[in-house]
């Protein structure tokens, strides 16, 4: 990574870097200030808060599974960078409908502000639609082959160290402060994605399919049959499974099981994001630029490890007195606290050094003209599991289920991925 870290002079990588950067912090402060909003501030019952999560999880989620196929299919038969750019004009307009909407419902108009605020939720998720497989697939073609793992580690770094940064600020500022915030970030964003080189089409002309639903069927199919894509896919799919009912489950569980405010949920996240932002700087160290599952099993089975740690240690955490929250002095002033941020920390660490190699392979198994295409397959199924950690969510919170036990389903997920890593780890190294 140190030998990586060289790529952010080079006018061939900056640019791509600073542009996903701040799309990954201006769609986590958003989302994050919007959460913390309704948890905190309009609703105050722990099944409607998990509910409205989950609700806003799958708005962010549903054009990845209806867009991705399209996505592809543009970024590899057209220049990337001039995408970047129209993607970039675009989160302008979102964000100015989502600073509107934060604003509107701080004025105590919450239906409209919500429902403008979701929109923008949905809007960023078509955004990250089109920019996902650039992100990834544009590496291959600017940067050398033994470049390209570390160049993924510091994209996936940055990314979460993006995500660290918005959690924090959101947990601190007002809504008015992070509407102004989004729009100044947008505007930013869209100067730097104008620096991003050319990266014209490899390879020949696609006819562009647009129906949808057999637009991901013929990509899923084209890809899926690759053995070590197939099982790359799979692992990654379990993984943001796995996140979909962290991302749902956290802010309640900081709320209604550690009884803390949304400044130690902001906090929680970004531990959380620290830690995946770790894991991915050691395992590429680990790696010494080598693409190989071979630490991804046990990765993702200490990560399973320490997730029933982090129950355990819910099920006896102190609450505060009724009708207080524990504020972040308050809250590390708590005997139990130390060892709940570790074993968060852990939690992301592991994760990380599961997931970056896997997102490797999809950029270097397959030849340049299709990497986005293969990026974009990857997206339509992980899509789609999400999708389902988050329904199984809402079934699990009808049930009854509570946020701890939730942890322990984690738990068994991260089982079988390594299951499945194993088995990529066998086919290729």
């Amino acid at each position: 990574m140190l030998t990586a870290l060289g790529l952010l002079k080079e006018r061939r990588f900056l640019p791509l870097f600073t542009t996903q950067f701040l799309g990954a912090f201006n769609d986590n402060l958003f989302k994050t200030s919007m959460v913390l909003f309704a948890t905190y501030q309009i609703f105050n019952d722990p099944a409607t808060e998990s509910n409205f999560n989950a609700l806003a999880t799958g708005l962010s989620i549903i054009s990845f599974f209806l867009l991705s196929a399209l996505s592809g299919q543009l970024a590899d038969t057209t220049d990337k960078a001039k995408i970047i750019r129209i993607v970039k004009t675009a989160e302008i307009l979102i964000m100015l409908l989502g600073a509107a909407g934060l604003l509107v419902a701080k004025a105590g108009h919450t239906g409209i502000g919500m429902f403008m605020m979701l929109t923008a939720v949905f809007g960023l998720g078509i955004h990250s639609t089109f920019f996902g497989p650039i992100k990834y697939a544009i590496l291959p073609q600017h940067l050398k082959p033994e470049e390209v793992l570390g160049g993924t580690g510091l994209v996936e770094a940055g990314t979460y160290l993006a995500i660290l940064m918005g959690t924090v600020v959101a947990g601190w500022i007002s809504a008015e402060g992070a509407a102004v915030t989004v729009l100044v970030v947008a505007l930013i964003g869209w100067f730097s994605g104008r620096q991003v080189p050319p990266a014209p089409r490899e390879g020949a002309v696609l006819k562009l399919n647009y129906n949808p639903f057999t637009a991901s069927w013929r990509l899923i199919a084209a890809t899926m049959h690759i053995p070590r894509l197939f099982l790359a896919i799979c692992a990654i799919s379990f993984f943001w499974t796995i996140g979909s009912v962290l991302i749902i489950v956290f802010p309640p569980l900081v709320k209604n099981v550690l009884t803390a405010d949304e400044r130690v949920a902001s906090m929680v996240i970004a531990i959380f994001s620290v830690g995946v932002a770790i894991g991915s700087v050691i395992i590429n160290s680990m790696l010494k630029g080598k693409i190989s599952a071979k630490y991804s099993p046990v990765s993702v089975i200490a990560m399973g490890g320490f997730v029933v740690v982090f129950s355990l240690l819910a099920r006896s955490w102190v609450p505060a007195a009724d009708g207080h929250l524990y504020g972040v002095v308050e809250f590390i002033s708590q005997p139990r606290s130390i060892p709940v941020i570790l074993s968060l920390l852990a939690i992301a660490i592991t994760g990380g050094m599961f997931v970056v190699p896997l997102y490797a392979f999809l950029t270097t198994t397959v030849t340049k003209d299709q990497t986005a295409r293969t990026v974009a397959a990857n997206n339509v199924v992980n899509s789609g599991a999400m999708t389902v950690g988050a329904f199984t969510v809402l079934f699990l919170i009808w049930l009854g289920v509570s946020p701890e036990d939730m942890m322990l389903l984690v738990a068994g997920m991260c089982l079988v991925s390594a299951w499945i890593a194993q088995k990529l780890h066998l086919a290729c190294d």
